[in-house]
């Protein structure tokens, strides 16, 4: 027997519906705030991510890289933003729309040490908007990602922004940063002392306790954030106050990708432990330009499907609860399934999903079967009604019960479909 690979996963049903029914929640909700929906490859030319999340970085060394058959290096995408930014530029969106607003959802691929909530193979949900470099952008994004979880059921989460600043002042403080570090290498761990090498803000994220008390004295970029900026950051601060967003500001809250600028922000659940991070984002200006394409500022965010349902079921919400379905055929006799296909032709044909009873059980049976399955409506046909031309349909939510002929179908599958939607 061959096995799957370690760190991968299939999802089965039931649970292979609750991706599908977030991912449905949140494209839903994106398009409130005028996302629309975007699909990018599943792999790239490695330079793409090499030169946005950087090589040395965590998640540049965690890649799945290999050449294809032209001898090309190619990568599976470790995250979203890269591939929808290379998009932006490749399409010259940036002369079509002053304002581009996406989201996406699927798989994502990083070498990384299998744990709950993180696998090899693992599914997010993001939103990139480009073009808007106003602060009110930020707290619009934190907004979004945090109502978006707490109408998921989530109500532990919480809010932790920081600002990294600009170029600029971001290097004033790295360089103070190092300073002090130098002094304590022989204590940090292993994974400090390289990331001092490369980018040592991302030693500021730590769990470490060793490391922690070492960053206590630490610089806070807080000192070092130039004036633009810390007007920017105020905004965004005040705008969440001003949405009544409770939030913490997070000195040591850096990100892992290389292209971060001003506003970051996490937004955790006590149910994760300690790697807690649900949803994580913020404003990448210089990733564009970076990529090729002209100055434009952006910002984003991604959801880890995988810690969201983890989450979930810890809080005790109920996922396992179907959706509401359409319409359940009951059928009474041989003659009554050859009828039932035809009225389910014309039933799906308005949209409805129809499910026939095919064998030879009771009524009473295909009552309570339907019941199980949710289904909302039961048509049932016998041989006594085919001879009438009307069939019986009953509301499983109210039991009420009501004749209906043939020729209304088409017609009253209008309300079928507003009722099963609703």
């Amino acid at each position: 027997m061959i096995n799957a690979p370690k760190g991968v996963e299939d999802i089965l049903f039931p649970r292979a519906s609750y991706y599908e029914e977030i991912e449905k929640k949140a494209g839903n909700f994106f398009s409130l705030y005028g996302y629309k929906k975007i699909m990018v490859p599943t792999f790239e030319k490695t330079e793409l991510f090499l030169r946005s999340v950087g090589q040395e970085t965590d998640v540049g060394k965690q890649m799945y890289t290999f050449k294809d058959k032209g001898g090309r290096s190619i990568s599976l995408r470790p995250e979203g933003t890269a591939g929808i930014v290379r998009a932006y530029v490749e399409h010259k969106i940036y002369a079509k729309e002053k304002n581009w607003k996406v989201y996406y959802a699927g798989p994502m691929f990083r070498y990384e040490r299998p744990q709950a909530g993180r696998l090899r193979e693992f599914y997010q949900i993001g939103v990139e908007c480009f073009g808007e470099e106003s602060p009110w952008l930020d707290v619009e994004i934190i907004e979004m990602a945090h109502d978006f979880l707490k109408g998921m059921g989530l109500d532990n989460i919480q809010v932790q922004v920081n600002s990294i600043g600009c170029k600029k002042c971001r290097y004033k403080y790295i360089e103070e940063l190092k300073v002090y570090l130098g002094k304590y290498l022989d204590v940090l761990c292993s994974t400090c002392r390289r990331r001092f090498r490369y980018n040592p803000l991302r030693i500021l994220d730590c769990k470490s306790a060793t490391c922690r008390a070492v960053l206590e004295k630490a610089p806070r970029i807080q000192d070092f954030t130039c004036s633009s900026c810390q007007e920017h950051f105020d905004k965004v601060t005040g705008g969440l106050c001003r949405l009544k967003i409770a939030h913490t500001i997070n000195p040591y809250l850096v990100r892992g990708l290389d292209y971060y600028t001003r506003t970051i922000f996490e937004i955790i659940s006590s149910y994760l432990g300690s790697q807690d991070a649900v949803c994580a984002g913020g404003r990448y200006d210089n990733l564009v330009e970076q990529l090729g394409g002209p100055p434009t500022p952006a910002t984003g965010f991604a959801i880890g499907v995988e810690r969201l349902l983890f989450s979930l079921e810890k809080a005790g919400v109920d996922l396992s609860k179907p959706a509401p379905q359409g319409v359940f055929m009951a059928t009474i006799g041989e003659k009554s399934v050859e009828e039932a296909i035809q009225v389910a032709s014309i039933i799906r044909s308005q949209g409805i999903a129809v499910k026939i009873n095919l064998t030879n059980k009771g009524l009473s049976s295909q009552l309570k079967q339907a019941n199980r399955e949710n289904f909302s409506w039961v048509l049932i046909i016998g041989e006594g009604e085919i001879r009438k031309g009307k069939f019986i349909l009953k509301n499983m939510h109210s039991g009420m019960q009501q004749e209906i002929e043939t020729e209304e179908f088409e017609v009253f599958s209008n309300f079928l479909k507003g009722d099963a939607s609703s």
